[in-house]
């Protein structure tokens, strides 16, 4: 592909969330937690959606979330938003370990449901939500927004215009200090780090490059720390074939400060590279916008392009999650972020896990419903 770089300089890289044509198809939320009021009702009002009503177990929560964000209703039991004629799509931000229920429960009133990540803490029950989804005929996705964060969308879009030639290698670090006392449940828990947090790293990749057919992983702790299992993760991805593969390197004990954290992804190929910074985890928890900077032989090989993204992590690609569920229904098509789909991030997910456990690589086509003992 020919293209002048002033041409490029223009060019849309396509990242921004994508709401439906119709946005009055009406949102129930269960759940009104810190991420409900700091990123789904933010985004929410940024794309002009429709919010009919929350629910949460402590009202006097769903009270103040929506009085902040002018929501009409507030529900006192499930079976309320359940049953409301204007809600058909039910978002789910409550803790996985209750995501089933409720995904059941919303299903017999063939409602479609943004399940939360990640989809379950257990492989078998994660079956059981896509069995639900599909057996009601009703559309089920996964808020794992990521995907949408700026420099992770664009970097698709580059990808998949074949700007950097066959993929060799992706790459996401982070090195933080996470305050994990902050979510005193996270703290019990075996894998609290690879469960709520690079989950993220490996949808994101996966959403880039496919499947990985193994993946060889280690975890570790910090002396001291509060939690349980692991702060501090290793994970190398084998793709089909001799040449790709990803890497997911992730401390949360960085103490020097926040002038020495940093997130950081790199995708590299036989025609081109990709460099650039998850700016939300910068001067966390304000953040900052995501940068990315990209080459092509294909376009200039002596030239780094560094396009302007607008938007972030949080509370941007919030938007997005919802916006591809929505888009999808509209379509009468599966969301690119199902249920179905996510089966195969938790495939990994609990390849990792066996991984560390086992000090071997681990085949994703291991972890299934029969055997897996993370059922």
């Amino acid at each position: 592909m020919e293209l002048k770089q002033s041409a490029l300089l223009d060019l849309d890289l396509d990242y921004k969330p994508k709401v439906p044509r119709n946005k009055s198809k009406g949102i129930g939320i269960v759940g009104a937690g810190a991420i409900v009021q700091a990123c789904h009702l933010p985004a929410y009002r940024m794309g002009g959606l429709n919010v009919v009503g929350i629910y949460d177990t402590n009202r006097a929560h769903a009270e103040k979330v929506a009085g902040e964000f002018g929501l009409k209703n507030i529900f006192g039991t499930l079976d309320e938003l359940l049953d409301h004629p204007e809600i058909e799509i039910v978002d789910i931000a409550i803790p996985a370990k209750f995501q089933l229920e409720v995904v059941e429960r919303a299903a017999a009133k063939g409602k479609h449901v943004l399940c939360q990540k990640p989809l379950s803490e257990s492989y078998a029950d994660a079956k059981r939500i896509v069995e639900a989804c599909e057996s009601a005929g009703i559309k089920g996705a996964v808020n794992q927004q990521l995907r949408w964060a700026p420099g992770i969308r664009a970097s698709r879009t580059i990808i998949q215009r074949g700007w950097l030639g066959q993929v060799t290698q992706a790459t996401i670090q982070v090195n933080v200090n996470t305050d994990w006392s902050l979510w005193p449940w996270i703290t019990k828990i075996d894998h609290p780090e690879l469960m709520y947090h690079s989950i993220h790293y490996i949808d994101a990749i996966r959403s880039l490059l496919g499947t990985p057919e193994y993946v060889y992983a280690d975890g570790a702790k910090f002396p001291d720390q509060v939690c349980k299992g692991e702060t501090r993760t290793l994970i190398h991805m084998k793709f089909p074939g001799d040449v790709t593969r990803g890497l997911i390197h992730d401390n949360h004990n960085n103490i020097a400060g926040q002038d020495d954290w940093y997130a950081t992804f790199r995708f590299e190929g036989t025609e081109g590279v990709i460099k650039g910074t998850n700016g939300a985890l910068y001067n966390y928890p304000i953040g900052q916008k995501d940068t990315l900077s990209f080459t092509s032989r294909q376009i200039d090989p002596a030239y780094w392009f560094t396009p302007e993204l607008e938007g972030r992590w949080f509370p941007d690609a919030f938007l997005g999650t919802m916006g591809e569920l929505l888009c999808a229904i509209e379509e009468e098509r599966e969301p690119e972020n199902s249920v179905q789909d996510n089966l195969l991030t938790l495939q990994t997910l609990f390849a990792a896990y066996r991984s560390m456990e086992e000090n071997r690589p681990i085949w994703l086509k291991e972890i299934d419903l029969e055997k897996s003992f993370f059922n």
